[in-house]
């Protein structure tokens, strides 16, 4: 069948399951937003890919902007159409899409069902509940009417699609009443790049080319947003200001990536080096080159998002500090996996005192490195992965009913010890 997977993000662990799908025998055509500047994967085809596999990047007239709402807004317009129309072009059976703005989502929706084709929702965040966080307070009350309507709108746009792939199952609670049940809905975890990304020579070249041989280097990587805290970084810095041996490395894009340059700039701090996002194939050492590898996410972001730069840390074999609500996902496959330490996004000196004790202890970050690899070995494999999603495509062409087996909890993959503390949390 023809399967178009379209990741706005352009994400590496996306291009692994179109790859893995075309494998499999369909005729897959992976469509992302070219001029998005986050973290992207192997989009090039290789002489090894499979022969159903293309790839075909979405770009538009305008250069997209977060910093203004209405330039925004009318990026997202230009973006959703121009995405439309290569889908249209393409002729899918079914369209994958997800990690896009709630007014793609609806545009790309629409358009499958007038070419009769299936929309499948792939739900990596909830945009209407962040635009409530965030919006709530803004422009004397008119922020909150914006919220509403995009959470109103995100709710019309799930309930009118074919199904919908939820990536935690903590994601259930946000749902319509509706489709809590439904054999639409399903859960299936993110993954990170295994293949691609494997352990490497703490010494290689990116290192040496970033000036930090002889360092030991606390890394954050990949988008720094709003629901990401700058300021436990420079906490970071500043314990660590007397210390000529430690580097602290932000290589990221976002929003408060541009605010901590603007910090950095104000108050320069000799131990933070702050890069751009690196090239896909240079990942690997990138994360190699890190002796500790930070996530963070803040209390409120922990309700509706789940950082997919945690799955990537997984692959790469080092040890993890993470600083995430207890009740986030990210938080369960920490305590599952045994990669790292991790504090609440309240306990600052708990994140500080954390990154001493890696610091400190070799053995225990050798520990934690080999603990996360090995996870990812057993959770990530792809071809098990794409299996779980072709079975979803398959269930949604079917015109037969399905019975009530086929729910949400029959399709998570790959659950872990923390599955059943997370369906307790998330109970209503």
């Amino acid at each position: 069948m023809r399967v178009a997977i379209h990741d706005y993000a352009g994400h590496p662990f996306q291009f692994d399951l179109s790859r893995a799908l075309a494998r499999l025998g369909h005729d897959v055509r992976h469509f992302y937003f070219a001029d998005d500047p986050g973290p992207k994967g192997d989009r090039r085809v290789r002489a090894e890919d499979p022969a159903g596999f293309s790839v075909e990047p979405i770009r538009i007239p305008l250069a997209y902007s977060k910093d203004s709402m209405l330039r925004r807004f009318i990026c997202d317009q230009l973006y959703a159409h121009a995405a439309a129309r290569s889908i249209a072009a393409f002729k899918p059976d079914v369209v994958l899409s997800g990690n896009a703005p709630l007014d793609v989502q609806r545009i790309l929706r629409a358009t499958a069902h007038r070419r009769r084709a299936k929309f499948i929702f792939w739900v990596q965040d909830f945009y209407g509940l962040a635009m409530q966080k965030l919006l709530a307070r803004r422009w004397f009350g008119a922020g909150r009417v914006i919220a509403y309507c995009y959470r109103a709108s995100e709710i019309k746009i799930m309930t009118g699609s074919d199904a919908i792939i939820l990536i935690s199952p903590g994601f259930l609670r946000y749902l319509p009443p509706g489709l809590k049940t439904s054999n639409r809905v399903h859960v299936v975890r993110n993954w990170g790049s295994v293949a691609l990304i494997t352990p490497g020579a703490r010494d290689n070249a990116w290192r040496r080319k970033m000036g930090l041989s002889g360092q030991f280097v606390f890394m954050y990587t990949g988008t720094l947003a709003l629901k990401h805290d700058p300021q436990l970084l420079l906490a970071l810095c500043d314990a660590y200001a007397q210390n000529e041996a430690v580097q602290i490395v932000v290589v990221a894009a976002g929003i408060n990536a541009q605010r901590l340059a603007e910090l950095q700039r104000q108050s320069p701090r000799r131990n933070l080096t702050l890069l751009p996002l690196q090239p896909a194939e240079e990942l690997p050492e990138v994360l190699a080159t890190a002796d500790v590898l930070l996530a963070i996410l803040e209390e409120d972001a922990g309700e509706f998002a789940v950082p997919s730069k945690l799955l990537n840390y997984l692959c790469a074999g080092r040890p993890i500090l993470l600083s995430a609500p207890g009740d986030n996902l990210a938080t369960v496959i920490m305590e599952e996996s045994g990669a790292g330490l991790t504090v609440t996004p309240q306990d600052a000196s708990g994140f500080l005192e954390s990154a001493q004790a890696l610091h400190r202890d070799d053995a225990s970050r050798q520990r934690f490195g080999q603990s996360g690899r090995a996870y990812a070995e057993r959770h990530f494999a792809i071809e098990a992965i794409a299996l779980r999603f072709d079975g979803i495509i398959r269930q949604t062409l079917s015109p037969a009913p399905f019975s009530a087996a086929s729910t949400a909890q029959s399709e998570s993959p790959s659950p872990g010890p923390g599955e059943d503390r997370v369906k307790d949390l998330v109970q209503p």
